[in-house]
């Protein structure tokens, strides 16, 4: 079968698609025939050596996968052959065929399509734990999204909403923002690319306490660190959540007075790692976003269709934040 491959560390142009061996399924594992994967940032750390966990190489990227579950080990129950399936494996997924352990895959609806399967789990995965489990969102209240266009940054904006909280929208260009905002965000913003000195940041914070109103924000949802997260912090209300969930931009050094000032919580969001501790909580966690996604809450927005030959090209568009929504490479016919 093809794979997709990172032999040395380095960015998406060290990647190589070479033919390597089928995999047969263990005891306990099936074979999933993969139609389509999800590209998420991790992605684009893991493969330079920069996220939290190192593969022995040569291995695959490809964090989540969708496709039809080809052949059933020894002693595995309640998944069968041509059953179609999601699977979340964390690396290496970009390949023809993978093989997964039964218990962790997820049934997809039938009224879902491969492309839409492998957008959603890791995204709306993370968000919905960080506004459900970490930040404990209340109707009502307002959440600023940075980053909102992005994947999970998108999420946000639609579980917010479906969570009857007040979404304010902040992303790099127009373009992003009026994504946000047709995904239901109340309001939106745009905020300035590169470093921004205090006097920037000063008025960054003044634009965001302006668009999220007089109180200022309950939740900051905070994909994108850098230089935007001291604007944030400083716009937010009383006993507001602050949640950690990536560093694009670089990682922040917060102001701690600030939060004693406004008595803040500033919440990390490792999703991965709470899915590996709280299984029963996660399960809950998937069944109530296939709900949402049956009535219509919500729904991945896959911007771009990369083939397997140019997976390297799908994971440096991600890495660039081109992305609306979700880059996602499809395998096969």
């Amino acid at each position: 079968m093809r794979a997709v491959l990172s032999k040395a560390a380095g960015g998406p142009e060290t990647l190589v698609v070479e033919d390597v061996l089928d995999p047969t399924p263990k005891a306990g594992e099936v074979v999933i025939e993969v139609k389509a994967v999800g590209i998420n940032y991790p992605d684009t750390l893991i493969i330079e050596d920069k996220y939290q966990f190192r593969p022995e190489r040569p291995f695959s990227p490809g964090a989540e996968v969708a496709g039809v579950v080809e052949a059933v080990g020894e002693g595995v129950k309640g998944v069968a052959k041509g059953d179609r399936v999601i699977a979340v494996p964390g690396w290496g997924g970009l390949v023809e065929r993978l093989a997964v352990r039964a218990e962790t895959v997820i049934p997809m609806p039938e009224a879902m399509s491969f492309e839409e399967a492998a957008a959603l789990i890791m995204t709306y995965g993370t968000s919905y734990y960080a506004l459900k489990d970490r930040a404990q969102l209340k109707p009502g209240e307002t959440l600023l999204v940075l980053g909102a266009a992005g994947g999970v940054g998108a999420a946000a904006v639609e579980l917010g909403k479906a969570m009857g909280a007040r979404v304010v929208a902040a992303a790099s260009t127009n373009d992003k923002v009026e994504f946000a905002l047709a995904l239901g965000a109340d309001n939106g913003l745009i905020y300035p690319t590169g470093p921004m000195d205090k006097a920037a940041q000063k008025e960054l914070s003044g634009e965001f306490k302006l668009a999220t109103g007089r109180d200022g924000a309950d939740v900051v949802y905070d994909a994108v660190g850098g230089d935007y997260a001291d604007p944030a912090l400083r716009a937010m209300d009383w006993n507001g959540r602050y949640l950690v969930v990536g560093f694009p931009a670089g990682i922040p050094a917060l102001p701690l007075n600030l939060t004693l000032l406004k008595s803040v919580s500033v919440i990390g969001v490792f999703w991965g790692a709470a899915v590996a501790r709280d299984p029963k909580g996660h399960a809950a966690n998937m069944a109530e976003l296939m709900q949402m996604y049956a009535e219509g809450k919500i729904k991945p927005r896959v911007s771009k269709t990369f083939p397997l030959e140019k997976a390297g090209a799908a994971i440096a568009a991600l890495g660039d934040r081109q992305a609306l929504g979700k880059i996602v490479v499809t395998v096969g016919d």
